[in-house]
């Protein structure tokens, strides 16, 4: 995978991982209202939409009728002000989760996706690929990669708010 695009999921995850690593359990799982997610549940998600993202480019590779599609702006995941209904596949659990839980998951979602993309002996296939997002329509693969780390930065947009909201901050 391109240098750039490593080094955006690799900066994107520090960045989320430095929004949480200090909260406690209960400020992790604290809900800004009945109809929101808490912070765990917005990690949860993010974990949830990576672990697809793979699957998704996996099927991608496999579809020998596909074609390639023109490139989106995916940059615009990030613009908060455009509500997005997350699929049911990616709906985080009602769980309670300890910060080095979530931790853990994200870590281990971001070692499937890297091993993943590490398998793939050509990567400029991803360019000529494609399989539909349910947001964003017919996607080129290499451009699921790069939702990845704008989706993130949308929902580290919603971490700070609840932490803003719930008046959570470092210690």
């Amino acid at each position: 995978m391109n240098q750039l695009i490593n080094d955006h999921l690799y900066e994107t995850r520090n960045n989320l991982v430095e929004e949480i690593k200090l909260l406690s359990d209960t400020q992790l799982n604290a809900k800004p209202d009945a109809n929101s997610w808490s912070i765990a549940q917005v990690c949860h998600h993010l974990v949830l939409v990576e672990e697809s993202s793979v699957k998704a480019i996996a099927w991608g590779l496999k579809q020998e009728d596909n074609k390639q599609t023109e490139r989106k702006n995916v940059q615009l995941i990030v613009d908060r002000t455009k509500k997005i209904t997350a699929p049911k596949i990616v709906e985080p659990a009602e769980d309670v989760f300890t910060v080095q839980q979530i931790i853990d998951l994200l870590d281990d979602s971001r070692e499937k996706l890297t091993s993943f993309l590490d398998t793939i002996e050509d990567p400029s296939i991803l360019a000529e690929k494609s399989f539909k997002h349910p947001a964003i329509g017919e996607l080129p693969l290499d451009q699921w990669v790069e939702q990845i780390y704008f989706h993130e930065q949308r929902h580290i947009g919603q971490i700070k708010e609840i932490k803003a909201l719930k008046k959570v901050e470092h210690s």
